[in-house]
C-alpha cells in the first residue's frame, strides 16, 4: 500500500506546489531508546507526539516517507464538525447520553486545531467560513431537517442551519435541493498545517525520522518497533500509520479499509466566487462524496470518485474531471492543473477506532473526517499514554466491528457494497 500511496501523484499536487518549506530529517540508524515511539507522521502520529513531549515524555517518531506525504497532506482540507456518523444515527445506536458526550468530543477538534494553529503559529490559510453539506435529492432535505432537529434538541448543538434550494443557490453555483450549514466548519492548507505539528513536535524535544519505515512490532518486555537500519525501543507505542500500516499490525488493521480518493485543483478562476459565494467548503450527501472548496489563490481544488482497487487510473484528471464538470458544468474544459490521490481509511460504522492492545495504542479509520479528528485523537492517545483514559475510552467503548473475511477479504466484500452504494447514488 505503502508504493500504491507513492505512486498517487503527492509531488503533483496542489499542497506540494504551495508547500511551506520543510528541512528534511535524517532516517533513524542504529537502535535507540525513548518513552514513546510513534510510528506515522501524519496529524495523529504529530499530535501524539507533541502533546506528549509537552506532558514530559520522550518521543522518537518514525515515518516511512516525508512528513505530512500520507492522508494528513493530501485530503480535501475541509475542516467539518463532529463525525460521520450524523447526530441520528448516533442516538439510534448509543442512546442520547452516550451519542451527546461523543459528539461534543469529536467537537473539539475544530477548538484544538484553532489552538494550535495560533500558539504555533501555523500558517495554513485557515478559513472559518463554514461547512455546507448539499442535498442531492429533494427527499434529502427532510432528514436534514431532522437531522438540525436532533442536534439543537438533543445533542446540545445550535450552530447549524436547514438551506433551501432557492437559500443553497445564493452559496454555490450548483442544482442542489437544500443542505445543512454548519458554521464552525472552514477549510485549511492540510499539508502546510501538517507541516507545523511538524515544527511545533520538533521544537517541543520530539525526535522524528524520516524515511524509516516500520517493519516489525515486537511486543514483549515493552515495545520495540524495527525499521530497515535501526529500531526503537519504548515504554508504549502509538500507531498511527492509517491505511499504510504494512501488516505491522494484523489484528488492529482488519477493522479498517483502505480507500483511494483523487482530488483536483484548477487552474486559478476569473471569478472564483462565482461559486462559492461565502467561500465555504462543501460536499454533497452522496455515498461517494464529491467535496469542494477554493483555495487561496482562487481555484477550484474538488474531489471525487473513490476505488477499491490497487491500481490508481492512469489520468487522474481524467477520472475526477467528469464529477467536478457534473457539479460545476459552467467548468467544462477548463485546466487543471495539479491532480493526486491518497489512501484514506474507512470503518464499518464510519466512527473511527481508536484503542489499545497492551502497551501498543492506535487511532485511525477516520471515513472522511480525519483532516481535524486526527489532531483530536493523537491528544487522547497522549493523554492516555499518561493515565489520563476516559475521554479515550468514549471513542475505544465503540470500537468498529472487524469488516468481513479479515485482512484478506475485507476489499473484495466492500467493494460489492460500495458497488450498490455508487449505483444508488445516480438513482
Amino acid at each position: 500500500m505503502a508504493g500504491f500511496n507513492a505512486g498517487l501523484g503527492m509531488a503533483r499536487s496542489y499542497y506540494a506546489a504551495t508547500a511551506h518549506p520543510w528541512p528534511g530529517l535524517p532516517s533513524l540508524a542504529g537502535e535507540i531508546e525513548a518513552d514513546m515511539v510513534v510510528v506515522g507522521g501524519g496529524c495523529t502520529g504529530l499530535s501524539a507526539a507533541l502533546h506528549a513531549a509537552e506532558s514530559g515524555a520522550s518521543v522518537a517518531l518514525l515515518e516511512g516517507g516525508k512528513v505530512g506525504w500520507g492522508a494528513s497532506g493530501r485530503n480535501g482540507g475541509q475542516i467539518i464538525p463532529g463525525l460521520r456518523k450524523g447526530a441520528l444515527e448516533l442516538v439510534k445506536a448509543y442512546g442520547p447520553g452516550r451519542a451527546r458526550a461523543l459528539l461534543h468530543l469529536a467537537l473539539e477538534a475544530r477548538n484544538l486545531v484553532g489552538d494550535l494553529i495560533e500558539r504555533h503559529a501555523i500558517d495554513c490559510d485557515l478559513k472559518a467560513t463554514g461547512h455546507l453539506l448539499a442535498a442531492v435529492r429533494p427527499s434529502d432535505l427532510e432528514g436534514m431537517e431532522e437531522e438540525a432537529e436532533c442536534l439543537a434538541t438533543v445533542m446540545g448543538y445550535g450552530d447549524v442551519e436547514v438551506l433551501s434550494a432557492a437559500e443553497i443557490r445564493q452559496e454555490v453555483d450548483s442544482e442542489y435541493h437544500g443542505g445543512l450549514l454548519d458554521r464552525r466548519g472552514g477549510h485549511l492548507h492540510p499539508l502546510n498545517y501538517t507541516l507545523g505539528l511538524g515544527n511545533a513536535a520538533l521544537a517541543a524535544g520530539v525526535a522524528i525520522f524520516e524515511h524509516s519505515v516500520a517493519i516489525r512490532l515486537e511486543t514483549a518486555g515493552g515495545v520495540r518497533v524495527a525499521t530497515n537500519a535501526g529500531a526503537v525501543r519504548a515504554k508504549r507505542a502509538v500507531l498511527a500509520g492509517d491505511a499504510l500500516m504494512e501488516g505491522l499490525a494484523p489484528n488492529v488493521e482488519g477493522r479498517i479499509m483502505p480507500v483511494a480518493n483523487y482530488v483536483v485543483a484548477t487552474a486559478p478562476l476569473a471569478d472564483p466566487r462565482a461559486l462559492i459565494a461565502r467561500d465555504l467548503a462543501v460536499s454533497d450527501n452522496r455515498f461517494v462524496v464529491n467535496y469542494y472548496r477554493l483555495t487561496a489563490d482562487g481555484r477550484l481544488l474538488f474531489g471525487g470518485g473513490e476505488r477499491y482497487t490497487p491500481d490508481p487510473p492512469r489520468d487522474i484528471a481524467g477520472f475526477v474531471r467528469p464529477y467536478l464538470e457534473g457539479v460545476f458544468p459552467r467548468l467544462r474544459g477548463t485546466p487543471i492543473d495539479h491532480a493526486w490521490g491518497g489512501l484514506v481509511s474507512i470503518t464499518r460504522t464510519r466512527l473511527p477506532h481508536v484503542g489499545r492492545r497492551g502497551d501498543v495504542f492506535f487511532a485511525h479509520g477516520y471515513s472522511g473526517m480525519g483532516a481535524i479528528l486526527s489532531t483530536l485523537a493523537g491528544k487522547l492517545l497522549a493523554e492516555a499514554i499518561a493515565g489520563e483514559d476516559d475521554r479515550f475510552d468514549l471513542f475505544a467503548d465503540v470500537a468498529p466491528p472487524p469488516f468481513p473475511g479479515g485482512v484478506a477479504l475485507r476489499g473484495p466484500l466492500h467493494v460489492l457494497g460500495m458497488l450498490w452504494y455508487a449505483l444508488r447514488d445516480r438513482l
